[in-house]
């Protein structure tokens, strides 16, 4: 995939809508983009995509799953306030950042708004001054109290429509590259299997509902049952006021996890894959849960032996978002680069101890 198509893939991923648990329209373009890539193609009962490129060793034969969830925050309707709207969060959304925000409404039909708050000077004196509260933000859509309740229904989902930027070559900024942009690595890693010959089956699921609660992961893992899973997710970036030891550059290496949630034989074989092809890493310690879908492949049926990639991010949970470009090569290139080390062997290989 050249550098042009890799930028439609981002722009385009971006520009789709798809909260947390009605993914639909993000669902609907992934499928034509993996269709012709994969040799079965199928949608899970909650809305997870799940496709495979078969491998060549006999049967039984093992399985690799690589999960990137596909979900994106955003907003809610809670109610309405005369001419206005009262929302909230779908996913961790940080309401400070969100005054002067455009958004879609997703209601009868799609509705541009606005959020914006009260002036300092109108807010209640219980009301903090410098960063508000849900309940003091609101939604404009510029429509009088009736037809607002006659077009937009509480429940109805609100999503972010900052316009992506591009920034130089490399750097892209906007909404729900948490986590479109493991999901393009993904389809990449896809394109350049189309000219290799797996051993084992790859199964490549962009997950539903991680921004929730992660039942997408866990129940395509429970079904498809792989022999190690590998999740896609997105880490802190450095930028100014960013401790060094919880946040990465961008464009230089790759996060390799390292937690309860990671198996120690799987990082290894990772890392073996980055020195063979000459891919930056970096160890990237999850002490506790990793708050990727990992936490729940880990644990699917009997156990999975799980691994955390991840690419630099700014600003995350925000509309303005910020990936590098050559990451999201690089996780691309190492998930094909292990991939090609799987042989009939490799589990045996596989060892718990550090």
């Amino acid at each position: 995939m050249d550098s042009m198509e890799m930028n439609d893939l981002l722009l385009d991923l971006l520009h789709v809508p798809g909260l947390s648990g009605r993914e639909d329209p993000v669902l609907r373009y992934l499928q034509e983009i993996w269709e012709p890539m994969v040799d079965e193609l199928r949608v899970s009962p909650l809305g997870s995509l799940e496709g495979v490129v078969r491998g060549n060793a006999p049967q039984p034969r093992p399985k690799i799953l690589f999960a990137a969830h596909m979900d994106a925050i955003g907003l809610m309707v809670t109610g309405y306030q005369g001419d206005f709207l009262r929302v909230t969060s779908v996913g961790g959304v940080d309401p400070r950042v969100l005054p002067g925000g455009i958004v879609t409404v997703h209601g009868e039909e799609d509705l541009p708004g606005v959020i914006d708050q009260l002036p300092k000077a109108l807010l209640p004196d219980s009301a903090p001054k410098d960063s508000v509260e849900f309940k003091y933000l609101i939604v404009d859509l510029g429509l009088k109290e009736a037809e607002l309740k006659d077009m937009v229904q509480i429940g109805d989902l609100v999503s972010f429509q900052q316009p992506p930027l591009m920034m130089g070559d490399n750097l892209i900024a906007g909404p729900a590259l948490d986590n479109r942009a493991s999901v393009a690595a993904i389809t990449i890693m896809l394109t350049s299997l189309q000219t290799r010959d797996p051993a084992w089956d790859v199964w490549v699921v962009a997950t539903s509902q991680e921004e929730e609660n992660m039942s997408g992961a866990l129940t395509s893992a429970y079904t498809l049952q792989p022999d190690l899973a590998v999740a896609v997710d997105v880490t802190f970036a450095s930028a100014p006021g960013t401790p060094d030891h919880k946040s990465y550059p961008m464009g230089e290496e790759i996060p390799l996890g390292w937690g309860p949630s990671v198996h120690p034989g799987l990082y290894r074989a990772f890392e073996e894959a980055a020195e063979e092809e000459d891919i930056s890493v970096n160890r990237e310690p999850l002490p506790m849960r990793s708050g990727t879908d990992a936490d729940v492949l880990q644990i699917s049926a009997a156990g999975v032996p799980t691994m955390v990639l991840s690419i630099p991010l700014r600003y995350m949970h925000t509309p303005v978002e910020m990936v590098h470009k050559e990451d999201i090569r690089a996780v691309a290139k190492l998930s094909q680069a292990l991939i090609d080390r799987l042989d009939a062997n490799f589990l045996s290989t596989l060892e718990w101890e550090e």
